[in-house]
């Protein structure tokens, strides 16, 4: 079905209303937004990062035994994920915008299912390679992808909560895949395959009939929206015009956006923040199996076991990225809380670090998790309420996740040294000290002097002579635009 035509942004449709009438409206709208939007995209999210992290699960089920490889040759299968995925990330944003999510998203679930399915018949290392580059191809458009279909949709201060809902999936992905591959293992023998195939095989199955039920499913943008009547999208685009987001304008592509994003110093402060959480990320979802097969309470031989004493950590992360969610949205304050979440996960890997007792240890995972996951939305939140532009929102979150996600690489490769992993906790550590929390300050203490600025009249001269046109293409670089601390 052919979209909507654009509704252009007109005056007040709720201007005969009352205050609070109005905000029982607004109330009404969000509501409807949350429950059209959210689910579905957050199962899409738990897909995702299940099927890509899954691999950790399928490894302590012999999966590198039957498929012969070296330690080294089980890190390149890791590696080069994050390889294609980081590629293909800043561009993708663009191709969701051109091509409607409606239509980008299912496609895109098509092809890493179909690779997820297919991992479960490789019978060599280098097939394993191939499936997991065309896995993180594919799943490359969905999370910076989604994070800026949202923040088309909703007020700077209520997107971090969204953005946390959509994110706390991925722990629950954690969780749930350790479920899964408990349970999926019982398979083991059946049709002539061993269970760590059949994890792949029907989490691919999985993700291909919910990429078909998608394209009735996923929505397009607000100016085109069909489960809106034209007044309600008119609210939508009136509610995002007041908060000084030019998103809520239908906008044509321009090679001018591109250049905005490439010369924004926001964007690489951005950047080395992204870093701090996202590493440390990929470590605790491939390496977390292992690291807990190896507390001397566990019997490795016990692999059900090992895999639902990963389940409590994930789901903690998840209740407190939520939380983090609300209170940072309720404040409208983003660098603080990344501050508060670096120490939290720095004290947790201290604890795995430090000590060779398992009850420490495993105690030690809970703090390191929810540091870790808490801060990965926030930071995209911060970035999507300090990016003004449909098309400069895109390109500087697939610029800022791409990086981070190529750091995934670093994580390939420091989990050796069993039981305590010193190298690799030490390593998190540090990107937990100076990109998550020194990163934060960075960012936060520029945008704070930059509001100064705006406040005192100091950048007005921006305006100077331009159009109502230009003047909107100057995005967040209008001195009426003030950044989100």
């Amino acid at each position: 079905m052919a979209p909507l035509s654009p509704v252009p942004i007109g005056g007040d449709p709720d201007v005969k209303l009352s205050a609070a009438e109005r905000a029982a409206v607004e109330r009404k709208l969000v509501r409807r937004l949350d429950l059209t939007l959210l689910p579905w995209l957050c199962l899409l999210y738990l897909l995702a990062f299940l099927d890509r992290t899954n691999i950790g699960n399928a490894k302590i089920d012999n999966m590198t035994k039957q498929v012969t490889m070296s330690n080294m040759g089980y890190s390149a299968t890791l590696m080069i994920f994050f390889v294609a995925y980081a590629a293909f990330e800043a561009v993708a944003n663009v191709l969701l915008k051109r091509l409607r999510p409606s239509i980008f998203l299912p496609l895109i679930m098509i092809g890493w299912g179909t690779c997820m399915a297919a991992m479960g018949f490789v019978q060599s290392w280098s097939g394993l390679m191939a499936a997991r580059f065309f896995l993180g191809m594919f799943e490359s458009g969905l999370y910076p992808g989604v994070n800026y279909f949202i923040s088309c949709w909703y007020r700077r201060d209520e997107f971090s909560l969204r953005a946390a809902l959509f994110f706390s999936f991925a722990a629950l992905a954690g969780s749930f895949g350790g479920l899964l591959a408990a349970a999926i293992q019982k398979m083991d023998g059946i049709g002539g395959l061993a269970g760590w195939r059949w994890i792949f095989i029907l989490e691919g199955a999985l993700t291909l009939i919910v990429a078909i039920v998608s394209f009735w499913m996923v929505q397009d943008f607000p100016d085109t929206a069909e489960f809106l009547s034209e007044v309600d999208r008119e609210r939508v685009l009136f509610r995002l015009d007041r908060d000084k987001q030019s998103s809520a304008r239908h906008e044509e592509f321009k090679m001018l956006y591109v250049w905005q994003a490439l010369k924004d110093k926001k964007t690489y402060l951005a950047m080395i923040v992204f870093m701090g959480p996202i590493m440390p990320l990929y470590s605790i979802s491939l390496f977390l199996p292992t690291i807990i097969s190896n507390l001397s309470f566990t019997d490795p031989s016990q692999i059900i076991k090992n895999q639902l004493l990963s389940v409590p950590p994930y789901a903690v992360a998840a209740f407190v990225t939520i939380a983090v969610g609300v209170f940072s949205d309720r404040y409208r304050k983003r660098g603080i809380y990344n501050m508060g979440l670096s120490c939290l996960g720095v004290f947790g890997f201290i604890l795995l670090a430090a000590s060779s007792n398992p009850i420490v240890q495993y105690l030690g995972s809970f703090f390191g998790t929810v540091g870790v996951y808490a801060s990965i939305p926030l930071t995209i939140a911060w970035v999507a309420n300090n990016t003004d532009g449909t098309y400069k929102r895109g390109i500087v979150l697939g610029l800022v996740i791409g990086w981070g996600n190529l750091n995934g690489l670093v994580s390939c490769n420091l989990w050796f040294g069993a039981p305590r992993f010193l190298a690799g906790h030490i390593t998190v550590i540090g990107y937990l000290v100076i990109c998550l929390g020194l990163g934060s300050y960075m960012l936060r203490r520029y945008l704070f002097f930059q509001n100064l600025d705006r406040e005192q009249g100091v950048l007005d001269y921006r305006l100077t002579g331009l159009t109502e046109e230009e003047i909107e293409d100057l995005g967040d670089a209008n001195p009426e635009f003030l950044y989100t601390l």
